[in-house]
Parts: C-alpha cells; structure tokens; sequence
C-alpha cells in the first residue's frame, strides 16, 4: 500500500488535525486561488462526511460536518439541541453576544473599506484589484469588564462568565488578550451570519447595540453602555488570531 499523500490529502488532514488554518498557509493560499486543488479537497473530506468552510470575511479556514452527515453523527437529540459542541445555553448565549459585538462592526468595516477602494479603483488609472481587508486588520476588540459590567447579571455573573469565556476559548471562537476579548479562528466560520444577522439586529441583543452605538462618544475606545466593542482596531492593526 502507497503511503504517498498529495496536496489535497495533505491539506484535509492538516486541516482535520489541527481544527483550523489561517488563509496565509502554503497550501490554503494556493487551494483558494486553484480550482481543482479546492475540489480535491472538498471531495476528499466529504468521503468522511466533512466539507471545507471559508468565507472571506475570515482569516481562517476549517472544516465542518456536511448536513447529512449530522443526524449519524450526533443523533436527533444532538440537532433538536441548541448547540452540538456540549456548551450549556449561557455559553451559547455569551458566545451570540460576542459574535454580534465583534463579527457584526468587523463585517461593516470590511465593507466599508471595500467600497472605499472601489472608488479610488475607479478613480485610478493604474489601479490594481484590493482584496478585502483581512479580519485582523478591522476586527474590534471587546473589554472583558464591559463584557461582564452589561451582560454579568444575564449570564451568570463574574465565575460562570469565566467559566463559559475559557470554553468558548478552548473551542477556537475568541481569543483572550489581557482584559480584552478578539476574534478567534471559527467565530465567522461556524455561526451562519445569513441567518444570525437578521435575528440579532431584529431582536432585543440588536436594541441594546444600537443603544451602545448613540451613547458611545465617537471615535471612543468605550466600555459598558458606552461602546463594548473597543474601536483601536480601526487604526492598528493586532496580531492575527492563529
């Protein structure tokens, strides 16, 4: 038997041993940018039942369960749960609020700074294509004792916030800098922003953050009421989250 393993096979194993991989990796950077590569890839990890994730709104790539692999997978109970990765509910609604304070800014950023370069495209003769700022570079920063001062009370207090903080950091969704709290690998890969979008801005997290929005002083780096979201990423970039 052959132990000879080609790019494809590499990547998905790559990709299955270590959960995730930034777009800046040798083999990801050339997948995105060749066809064949990208369906070697998909069709080799959906021979297990997993598919390739990427959008480009993220820094990272991963790969997920494909739909009818689920129910063999994790059961009827696990897809009537509200989660299937065993994070109790108060994780699951820290981790929509963190999504909505750091992926829902990033993304208007992003699109943003898109159609700004789109404009001096236009107004360039020269002009070369821009690509769309990476998530590092415009992915705000959220403070931990703004997190906790706003949401605490809803979620548990000071010691379950902890708690639920270093699952959703073991998991890959955010990353702990000092008391700050930054994007992490698969918090824009795995939660469906098509679909969690509309129901944050239409339901009651999306009152609160547009309260946040009037009251923060702008161009303030606020905390509590006054902008969770810190906004130094606008200017500097930080270090990617991988």
């Amino acid at each position: 038997m052959s132990t000879s393993i080609d790019d494809a096979g590499l990547l998905a194993a790559e990709l299955l041993a270590r959960r995730w991989l930034p777009r800046q990796h040798p083999r990801v950077k050339r997948a995105l940018i060749d066809a064949d590569l990208w369906q070697a890839v998909q069709d080799r990890l959906a021979q297990v039942g997993m598919r390739l994730v990427d959008n480009i709104h993220a820094d990272h790539v991963t790969a997920a369960l494909l739909r009818p692999a689920e129910n063999a997978v994790f059961g009827e109970a696990g897809l009537n749960s509200h989660n299937n990765i065993d994070l109790p509910r108060d994780a699951v609604s820290l981790l929509v609020v963190l999504w909505a304070l750091i992926v829902l800014p990033k993304r208007e950023r992003q699109a943003a700074r898109a159609a700004s370069a789109e404009v001096d495209q236009q107004n360039d003769m020269f002009s070369s294509q821009r690509p769309m700022p990476n998530a590092a570079s415009v992915s705000p920063l959220v403070s931990y004792k703004a997190l906790l001062s706003d949401f605490g009370p809803q979620l548990g207090k000071k010691t379950r916030m902890d708690g639920n903080l270093k699952r959703l950091e073991n998991h890959g969704f955010i990353v702990r800098k000092g008391d700050d709290i930054a994007e992490g690998p698969l918090l824009d890969l795995l939660l469906d922003y098509d679909r969690l979008a509309t129901r944050v801005l239409e339901g009651t997290l999306g009152e609160v953050l547009a309260k946040a929005r009037v009251q923060a002083p702008a161009g303030a780096a606020g905390d509590a009421s006054n902008g969770v979201a810190k906004d130094e990423a606008v200017t500097g970039a930080h270090p990617s989250a991988d």
